[in-house]
């Protein structure tokens, strides 16, 4: 066998990057990236395949995605569909995989730790989680089973993955740029897949769908085509044997690129027409897609960032800048995407406001005056000299990130022409100032080059088309002569016929210039941040860095009032301020984000929160210019009335969200003593005026109490500083202890049974949803914590795997601890086409099977969950955002616990099996007289029935049996209408039930078809597939399939559910939880300056 060859020893990596890289590649041409990690305490693997949605078969779309699914249930070395994520879950893991257009990425992560703490070898090696995971891994592309068990099963969590995106704009629109592009390009492909094109068309047509897919697998996943990264703890020498002896076995069939060179996604006929779209929820934009080049091979020069940073600039002379005081536009982002190798667009995203969206013709003529305005002078050094000064900072001190997001990024960036040495640093680096190439790029954005996409859901009102997949209504029209003319000549403008208003940024002057870090190596990080300052007015924590030595730092403030959400109408004009405040800032704020330091503001229920994060260089000027607009803001009428629509418009398009993003709203709400909704919001802002604000916000700011947590590389004076900066800017008065806000949760009593029904806002979704939720304690109680943590763990694969791969209720499914601000518990959230009802039955269905199932559990496997669930506990922070996140979070809890991780896993530690099942038995066992239970419950107005219309039973059992005909004869039988109708005749087809009409469908075929036995059976597996799709057509729901031949759980009898009418009566009926309390009296933490 030949030798694996090694490409590359050294990488040009950042500065404080302590892993060591090789890049190899192995005889069958499959190239890897090892890296040896010595302190993480996760590692990863990651594959990228070159081939994706672009190699889709034209009459079978989603062949590429349906594949990436079908990889995960099972391969020959290891045949159980489970195996891979079972072995996964026992080691702290998990896994994920995407389809692009021309790539399809796969990854998992594991923890480093033994299972057990032995001596033992595993196939010749030390028990490494990561080797067991590796094999499993690389089986993918080695021998996969394409099972035809778990066939359909995929295929349905394709659809449901589709369905989930049906209302998702973001989807809807890119579906329908693609379909309206050039039908020979495959860039035009329908990328998801769902069950029509992926099963039950191609059926029809007789084909058989499991082969088509296992040649898809054939024909182009080559050894030649993967890139793959791993990242361990282990020595490079054994990660690069591991990959040897593991990924051998992949078979290269030396395929060449997918290229597309001789194709463009739009043709002539499409460049120079409007499309206009009717998005879901209420949104305006103004989008202009350039057909543009490839810029792959340019990673020397990268042309067209140069491009982006001007465009896409916010501040004064900008774009954005001119039409944002027009009062036309609320944001503006511009840059390449890539399509595929030989393809891309330069796209340019303008957010348009209501009188932005009358003048959406003044809006792109302003766009291409600036672009004649760079145009009209050579590219300046300058301005690229600052990007790239950036990025070279930004690359010198790039953190680490988590290990699979690192190996799924690289080796996707592996796929590309980059230099093996220049993988890490190829895409931040800019190597060359080229005005040629610049100016080459600039070729592209012209008036003859582009389509314009016009969103809104009231302009022009009139589409006359529907898209094919996601049903979007859209309109196209060439463009106005009179409209073309003007664009070409804003295109062609120079500096006299141009406005004065639009003209090249100035110098940057946040660009960081002190990146100066003094390390101190300490030998065990603290844990905990110090108190240096406590009195009435501002408690300041301070921890300087002691593990990344990064010249970055964070400062987060939370200035509590009791004001800012004392009613919903308080907090409504508290987010107005915050609103007003950051639109006052946009263009002096831009400089600095664009330069690694960033700043937020919001409003909370316990008051204002401001958070300056980055470069710590010039963190003190930022964070006192926010505060100081703050203080000083001047309510604008003109863009209050902007803003306020803007927020309007967010709030109303709340309910257009995936429904398991809008479900736990409602479960905080319902366990939660004070606090309000969306609708209760909105109630209020339609009546807040500028005057309102005005008013407000000086109340909010003339008594606080500051709390405050400066981190990173800042020193103890520097942070007293900036808190006297804090003090001295508002010179306020303090607020009381007894005025502050107390965040306190609901008791459900023991045996409590509650249920929150509410339809969603979304009339077009189809999708139910259930957050499922069992009350156990007080989040102070480390036993009980504990248990909470262990029984997620305990679940997590075996959920996901009854509820969603065997039972296939749904593609959101997800199992695990909830923690509130006092309380906590478990929850189990589904979303799925079906009743809510049902759903919550199921789930008491599983939680029965689970407790059989932890009474069977073997303590070894019980151990391996408790060591899995330790190693995640334990985890390390991976950067200096994580930390400083961290740390927030427990002082913002008021608990102050900052030791909690280390607490949880002493207690994990000592649990036994039989104390998990006393606690699942009196919690959470569906049984048990003693567990307390909120069910939310959110219901789609959409239904099988709604959609297919009013039809009688009778109807629906004519069109069926004319259906079922059709597939018959395609699959090639002899379908007699009168005889086929007479078997069904006493068959209650409207019932939904599967069973009957099999049994139907079986006799026929034996009695009147007279088909063998061997293929009725086959005709009956294709068909039973097809009823799942035939039935909800005609407004039929099915009753619950089985996998395969297994039995479901049974669903135990349960207490009769309270629904819950009125929120205020529930809420009144319960008792309310203590309120935060610090676990450690604060004096431990203190080191204050002596008072002079």
């Amino acid at each position: 066998m030949a030798p694996i060859e090694r490409i590359a020893d050294k990488l040009e990596a950042p500065e404080l990057d302590d892993r060591s890289y090789r890049v190899i590649r192995l005889p069958n041409k499959l190239e890897a990236l090892l890296v040896h990690d010595p302190e993480t305490d996760k590692a990863s693997a990651s594959v990228s395949v070159e081939v994706g949605s672009l190699s889709d078969a034209d009459d079978m779309p989603g062949m590429a995605h349906a594949v990436e699914h079908l990889l995960f249930m099972g391969t020959k070395k290891f045949p159980k569909e489970n195996d891979y994520n079972q072995y996964l879950t026992a080691h702290s893991g998990h896994s994920n995989a995407y389809t692009a257009s021309t790539q399809t990425n796969y990854y998992f992560e594991v923890s480093t730790a033994p299972e057990h703490d032995t001596n033992s070898m595993t196939n010749g090696h030390t028990p490494s989680p990561l080797y067991g995971a590796l094999d499993r891994f690389a089986q993918f592309f080695i021998a996969p089973l394409f099972l035809s068990s778990t066939l359909d099963r995929e295929l349905k969590a394709v659809d449901s993955e589709n369905k989930k995106n049906l209302q998702s704009d973001n989807w809807r629109l890119r579906q329908l740029d693609k379909t309206l592009s050039n039908p020979q390009h495959p860039y035009h492909h329908f990328s998801t897949g769902n069950l029509e094109t992926l099963r039950d068309e191609p059926r029809k047509r007789g084909i058989d769908v499991r082969q088509q897919f296992m040649n898809f697998h054939d024909k182009h996943y080559s050894a030649n085509r993967m890139k793959l990264v791993v990242l361990g703890k282990e020595k490079l020498d054994e990660l690069e044997e591991w990959v040897g002896e593991l990924f051998a076995g992949v078979h290269n069939k030396d395929l060449p690129r997918n290229r597309w060179d001789t194709l463009q996604p739009y043709t002539n006929e499409q460049l120079g027409t409007i499309l206009y779209a009717k998005p879901v929820m209420d949104s305006r934009m103004l989008e202009i897609h350039f057909p543009f080049e490839d810029e792959e091979v340019m990673y020397e020069t990268h042309p067209s960032r140069y491009l982006s940073h001007l465009i896409g600039h916010e501040g004064p002379g900008s774009i954005l800048a001119y039409i944002k005081d027009k009062g036309w536009a609320n944001g503006l982002s511009a840059g390449p995407a890539p399509v595929c190798p030989g393809t891309a667009f330069f796209s340019i995203t303008v957010r348009l406001t209501e009188e932005g969206l009358k003048c959406y013709q003044d809006v792109v003529e302003a766009v291409f005056q600036y672009i004649s305005l760079i145009k009209g002078s050579p590219p300046h050094e300058w301005i690229m000299d600052e990007i790239k000064k950036m990025g070279e900072v930004n690359f010198r001190f790039r953190e680490k990130t988590p290990a699979s997001s690192f190996a799924s990024r690289m080796s996707s960036v592996m796929q590309g022409p980059l230099p093996r040495e220049w993988l890490l640093s190829g895409l931040s680096l800019i190597r060359k100032f080229d005005p040629t190439a610049i100016n080459n790029a600039m070729t592209y954005l012209r008036p003859d080059n582009f389509r314009l996409m016009i969103v809104s859901q009231d302009f022009p009102g009139d589409w006359n088309n529907k898209e094919k997949w996601y049903g979007t209504e859209y309109k196209v029209e060439r463009m106005d002569p009179a409209f073309a003319a003007a664009i070409k000549e804003a295109g062609q403008s120079s500096g006299k016929d141009r406005t004065p208003d639009l003209h090249l940024p100035h110098p940057n002057e946040f660009i960081p210039s002190k990146l100066s870090v003094e390390r101190k190596d300490v030998e065990v990080p603290s844990k905990a941040p110090k108190l240096i300052r406590n009195d009435d007015s501002i408690r300041l924590w301070w921890k300087k860095d002691d593990t990344f030595w990064v010249p970055k730092g964070a400062v987060s403030l939370k200035f509590r009032n009791p004001l800012t959400a004392a009613t919903p109408a308080c907090m409504v004009r508290s987010r107005m301020f915050c609103e007003l405040v950051k639109d006052a800032l946009v263009e002096y704020s831009y400089d600095a984000e664009i330069s690694g330091l960033e700043y937020s503001l919001a409003a909370y229920h316990v008051g204002l929160g401001v958070d300056v994060g980055g470069y710590d260089d010039k963190m003190s000027v930022l964070l006192e210019k926010v505060l100081v607009s703050m203080r000083d803001l001047d309510v604008k009428p003109d863009r209050f009335d902007i803003l306020k629509e803007r927020l309007m418009r967010g709030y109303r398009n709340w309910d257009f969200q995936q429904p398991y993003r809008q479900v736990g709203e409602f479960t905080g709400w319902l366990n939660a003593e004070r606090g309000w909704i969306v609708e209760h919001y909105i109630a209020e802002l339609q009546h807040l005026s500028a005057e309102d604000v005005s008013v407000f916000y000086p109340q909010l700011l003339r008594q606080m109490h500051v709390e405050m947590f400066c981190h990173g590389n800042i020193y103890k004076e520097d942070a007293l500083k900036m808190a006297d900066i804090v003090e001295n800017t508002f010179k306020c008065r303090p607020l009381p202890q007894s005025q502050w806000q107390i965040k306190r949760n609901l008791l459900l009593p023991p045996g409590g049974n509650y249920t929150y029904q509410r339809k969603l806002g979304d009339h077009a979704n189809v999708n139910n949803c259930i957050e499922y939720y069992l009350q156990v304690g007080n989040v102070t109680d480390r036993v009980l914590r504990a248990k909470v943590l262990l029984l997620g763990q305990l679940t997590d694969e075996a959920g996901f795997n009854q509820l969603r791969t065997k039972e296939q209720l749904g593609y959101v499914v997800w199992t695990g601890a909830k923690i509130n601000s006092t309380t906590m518990g478990y929850r189990v959230i589904i979303q799925s086409e079906r009743p809510t009802d049902y759903l919550e039955e199921r789930i008491n269905a599983f939680l029965a099977f689970f407790a059989t199932s932890l009474e069977s559990m073997s303590q070894d496997d019980f151990e391996a969950h408790k060591k899995s669930l330790i190693n995640k506990r334990l985890e390390k922070v991976k950067n200096l955002h994580q930390e400083s996140g961290r740390l927030w979070s427990y002082i913002g809890s008021g608990y102050y616990d900052f030791l909690q991780r280390d607490k949880d896993v002493e207690h994990i530690k000592s649990l036994t099996k039989s104390e998990m099942i006393d606690f699942f038995n009196h919690y959470v066992q569906p049984t048990s007289p003693s567990r307390a239970k909120v069910a939310i419950h959110l219901m789609a107005q959409t239904t099988p029935k709604s959609v297919a219309g009013k039809m009688t039973s009778a109807e629906q059992k004519e069109k069926f049996v004319l259906l079922l005909g059709k597939y018959l004869t395609a699959m090639g039988i002899n379908a007699d209408a009168e005889k086929l109708e007479a078997h069904f005749q006493s068959v209650n087809v409207a019932s939904g039930n599967l069973q009957d009409i099999i049994k139907s469908l079986a006799a026929y075929l034996k009695e009147d078809a007279q088909v063998p036995e061997d293929q009725t059976s086959k005709v009956i597996e294709q068909g039973q597939q097809l009823l799942s799709t035939i039935l909800p057509s005609l407004g039929i729901e099915l009753k619950q399939e089985t996998d395969g031949d297994a039995e479901l759980p049974p669903a135990p009898p349960v207490k009769e559910t309270i629904y819950i009418e009125n929120v205020r009566d529930y809420k009144s009926a319960l008792e309310v939880s203590a309120g935060p309390r610090p676990v450690t009296d604060l004096s431990a933490y203190e080191e204050l300056e002596p008072k002079l």
